[in-house]
């Protein structure tokens, strides 16, 4: 049976941790685990989950002969052992910190047992229930302007749907004609054809929020995400009763059992989770089976690199609750880094190209189905700093939400 030889991970622009298994046979696996603003923190994980890692099976010896058609019968227990121990026997776990840590081993993983058994990971999870994938970009940046212009080119890109952040940082209680602005930029991109989802991106607390959202009613946003901070259940409980609009989120959510009480309590209508923050493809899994169970349509949240894009899509393309997947094509956050975009890192660009309707298709190759330029991913990797929060201050100079 091959063991993982060696495990490394690379801090690249604009700012994603990329994560690389080998094992001894020469194969490896890319994985994710950015965690936006904490790259040396989730390093730190990582050193210290790789010794643990090292000399653990890459996957179990296939029966002599077995027909790779048969995927349901192939054992895929090694990674979900390698998951469990780093959960059950870290003692101290969860949060995004070892989450995100944990994803980019897990992706990582799954990408290098596909590659083996020379199958797309979908197959692995048991086959696609569609054959593409819708996705959606955004718009408009921190401070959402000029909308307009960029509404127009993601049209010409072929997407049906955008995001914007709702508003700008406010205050606690602030003026209600700071919300006048945000049904406005609505306004304008739906009136070129586009469907909308607004990221309230938990920068309103509850005075603000349930203004926002009554306000937004009558215009049908696809759904408002993160309408207010997921640390007040209670809170976002209320306000999902108070408003006909679909409340997403989850981005904040690390594990199935963060994700419980919000489903329990019928607080979520669609469950955004981050395959690098939530545990991999292993636990993004699991979180949209528990969504299906609950009626509860999962929509990832991706604003982040090539191999999270890829491990969404093919959860995407197994989960029949699957709705809407972020692609972070031309981001701010990207564009802000220069040259450096979703593209940059993947050597055949076309595995994402985007289709009629604003659909990205199935990949077809092994594994993620896609191939990590890594002599630029080290290269750029020498000269990454981490990346740093987003600070937002009011006038009187008080802290506010990213």
């Amino acid at each position: 049976m091959p063991k993982i030889a060696n495990v490394e991970h690379f801090r690249v622009k604009p700012r994603w941790l990329m994560v690389k298994i080998t094992d001894e046979n020469g194969e490896f696996g890319w994985g994710e685990a950015t965690l936006e603003g904490h790259d040396l923190a989730v390093e730190g994980c990582l050193e210290e989950m790789i010794p643990r890692l090292v000399g653990r099976e890459a996957m179990c010896v296939l029966p002599v002969g077995l027909d790779l058609l048969c995927l349901a019968d192939i054992d895929t227990s090694e990674i979900e052992n390698i998951w469990q121990t780093f959960w059950r026997h870290s003692f101290y776990r969860g949060g995004p910190v070892f989450m995100s840590a944990l994803s980019g081993i897990d992706i990582a993983l799954w990408d290098l047992k596909g590659k083996i058994l020379k199958v797309p990971i979908y197959e692995l999870l048991g086959g696609k229930v569609r054959n593409e994938v819708q996705v959606y970009c955004w718009i408009g940046g921190d401070r959402p302007a000029d909308v307009e212009n960029a509404a127009k080119a993601r049209i010409a890109q072929g997407l049906k749907c955008v995001k914007m952040n709702a508003t700008e940082d406010l205050n606690w209680v602030d003026s209600p004609s700071v919300l006048d602005s945000t049904i406005e930029r609505l306004k304008i991109v739906k009136s070129l054809g586009l469907d909308v989802g607004l990221d309230f991106h938990g920068r309103l607390h509850k005075a603000m929020a349930k203004q926002l959202a009554k306000a937004l009613e009558p215009h049908h946003p696809l759904f408002i995400e993160e309408p207010l901070l997921s640390e007040h259940p209670e809170a976002i409980k209320q306000l999902t009763n108070q408003t006909t609009i679909p409340v997403a989120l989850g981005e904040r959510l690390y594990t199935r059992w963060d994700v419980k009480r919000f489903l329990e309590d019928a607080s979520v209508d669609i469950l955004q989770p981050d395959i690098a923050h939530a545990g991999g493809i292993s636990e993004t899994k699991r979180i949209a089976n528990m969504a299906e169970a609950y009626d509860v349509a999962i929509a990832p949240h991706c604003p982040l690199g090539p191999v999270a894009f890829a491990a969404c899509m093919h959860v995407a393309l197994n989960c029949p609750n699957f709705a809407i997947l972020e692609m972070s094509l031309g981001m701010h956050y990207n564009t802000e880094a220069g040259d450096i975009d979703l593209l940059t890192y993947v050597k055949d660009p076309t595995v994402f190209d985007i289709g009629k309707g604003g659909y990205v298709k199935a990949p077809t190759g092994y594994g993620l189905g896609i191939e990590i330029d890594e002599e630029l991913v080290r290269k750029i990797s020498k000269e990454t700093e981490p990346w740093q929060c987003k600070v937002f201050h009011g006038p009187d100079g008080s802290i506010r939400e990213w």
